[in-house]
């Protein structure tokens, strides 16, 4: 069931999404090379707990994983698309890695959820493009998000984007509702037609989130029910908002101090 998230709600939203900006930023902040990806989510929870809130991802067990998730923080390193574990196996970041980042945090009840890719040091000109567009594609998305058009306008505008640049657009996996509970309906693909899918309406909560690789669009589900890699090994870029449907532009409310 889709809900309609009440004024008193979206004021909660905004501190909510808030103090996940400032999560994810202070995060960024520590990406180098000779950090591991346990030290990025030891920092996660150390700010989530300064802020008064609670880490929406830890301990959390969605449909379709056996366990609960053991992190406060995704961290999704070179071909991982979405929901690397940072603290079973941790991994050392390399000069030129690219590192998603990916958390939720919960305040007075409300949800939000937020990521980005980042490059250890420089990076190449692929992989910069790489992480650029799909920064890109995300803004596409949220323009097409507003009251009167549809889920299908959503993914048509960050399909028809990925189109003009030859990247591989992850199909198997979505943007959803989030505001009561990490996910909730609807799922929003990030391809479509106009017109088609559920119609947004204000005061609707949603997250947005183009995931780019830089061969095919095909990915493989792995056996720890969370970790989502691509297919053909080759890099991916994943960027995510928490916003909220208005008659006009949307309210981005993770949207992060440098953007």
């Amino acid at each position: 069931m889709i809900s309609i998230k009440t004024p008193e709600d979206i004021e909660n939203l905004k501190i909510s999404g808030k103090y996940l900006a400032e999560v994810l930023s202070y995060v960024a902040e520590h990406i180098k090379p000779g950090v591991s990806t346990d030290t990025l989510n030891d920092l996660a929870e150390q700010k989530i707990e300064e802020l008064g809130g609670k880490a929406a991802f830890l301990g959390y067990k969605p449909d379709w994983a056996d366990n609960k998730y053991p992190a406060s923080l995704c961290v999704s390193v070179n071909d991982v698309v979405v929901h690397g574990i940072p603290n079973v196996e941790p991994i050392i970041l390399q000069e030129g890695d690219t590192v998603g980042i990916d958390a939720g945090f919960i305040y007075n009840g409300m949800y939000t959820d937020s990521a980005l890719t980042l490059i250890v040091g420089e990076g190449d000109k692929e992989t910069r493009a790489l992480v650029q567009s799909t920064k890109e594609a995300l803004y596409k998305a949220i323009k097409a998000a507003r009251a009167g058009n549809t889920t299908g306008d959503i993914g048509y505008a960050v399909e028809e984007f990925v189109k003009e640049r030859g990247y591989g657009l992850v199909k198997d996996l979505a943007g959803h509702g989030v505001g009561y509970a990490v996910h909730e309906e609807p799922n929003i693909p990030n391809f479509g037609n106009p017109g088609e899918g559920v119609e947004l309406k204000a005061g609707m909560v949603i997250a947005l989130e183009p995931m780019l690789n830089a061969g095919t669009g095909d990915v493989d589900f792995h056996e720890d029910g969370f970790t989502v890699t691509t297919a053909d090994g080759k890099k991916s870029a994943h960027f995510e908002h928490t916003i909220v449907i208005t008659d006009g532009d949307p309210i981005v409310v993770t949207r992060r101090d440098n953007e």
